[in-house]
């Protein structure tokens, strides 16, 4: 059975000398808004919610490279071996959805070039398959304006020939954001959930891994614990079409940080059944 009630969902991550999602358009600095408020991109957090699926065994359509675990290296091996026998557009969606994880919660397009092995439509032109996935994941956003910090970073290293001396060369800027909670909001449509066949047990899934969203996430840009989750928040609703909108739900949750890495949560009271609050781990 898919879904049975409607999902909203917030998450509060603190970030401690990182940096959570660099722009590249920016030198990789931290992402911020014109107000100077810390951003992270929705696609960057559903990288790290399918990569902790992964590692809990679920089957995964977009992997990244570095995360990879099967002999697929592109998307289009990954799909061609599971759906290249399909002609009906409905037969390729259910299979597609029935089975990866990511297709049937986040959703997928599958582009397919006209000619030999693909699919076209009545002028012969190649077609795209969108799958509208039931989980919402919002872009992050901090508490208050982020101070960022930047060093330059160098190499210094022994030349390839005998005898010649070491040399420092400027390799180039590594930027941080000092201290900072971030808070960002999710939900799951259980009517999209009837077209993808996502269920209360992927819900569950979903629910299990927010609470170590950055576990085995480290890099030279993320140090081992400089990023954590504080909070999760989790409202199920009575019904399939909700008891208030996300919107209004969303609204109703008042997050304060401290200098200690803790954050207080208030709630309004808005209808819906009491969200539970889970601490990260």
């Amino acid at each position: 059975m898919s879904l049975s009630k409607k999902i909203d969902f917030a998450v509060v991550f603190r970030v401690k000398n990182a940096n959570p999602n660099g722009d590249p358009l920016n030198g990789n600095r931290p992402r911020t808004t014109y107000e100077g408020f810390g951003e992270v991109s929705d696609v960057c957090l559903k990288r790290k919610i399918r990569n902790r699926l992964m590692e809990d065994g679920l089957p995964i359509f977009v992997q990244s490279d570095d995360n990879r675990v099967d002999e697929f290296t592109s998307l289009k091996q990954r799909a061609e071996a599971v759906l290249k026998n399909m002609k009906d557009v409905k037969a390729t969606v259910d299979l597609a959805c029935k089975t990866w994880f990511d297709v049937r919660a986040f959703g997928q397009v599958f582009a397919y070039s006209a000619g030999k092995g693909g699919k076209s439509d009545e002028s012969g032109k190649g077609v795209s398959i969108p799958v509208r996935g039931p989980v919402s994941v919002h872009s992050a956003f901090s508490l208050k304006p982020v101070s960022c910090s930047s060093i330059q970073i160098t190499k210094s290293v022994s030349g390839e020939k005998k005898g010649k001396s070491k040399s420092r060369d400027t390799m180039g800027m590594k930027h941080r954001v000092d201290s900072a909670h971030y808070l960002f909001f999710g939900a799951m449509n259980p009517q999209l959930a009837t077209k993808t066949g996502f269920s209360d047990e992927d819900a569950a899934a979903v629910k299990s891994v927010l609470p170590r969203l950055f576990e085995n996430d480290a890099s030279t840009a993320r140090p081992e614990g400089s990023m954590e989750v504080v909070k999760v928040v989790w409202w199920e609703h009575g019904t399939k079409i909700g008891q208030a909108s996300s919107a209004k739900i969303h609204r109703s949750l008042r997050v304060t940080a401290g200098d200690d890495g803790e954050a207080v949560l208030e709630f309004e009271d808005v209808g819906v059944p009491a969200p539970e609050v889970m601490d990260g781990r």
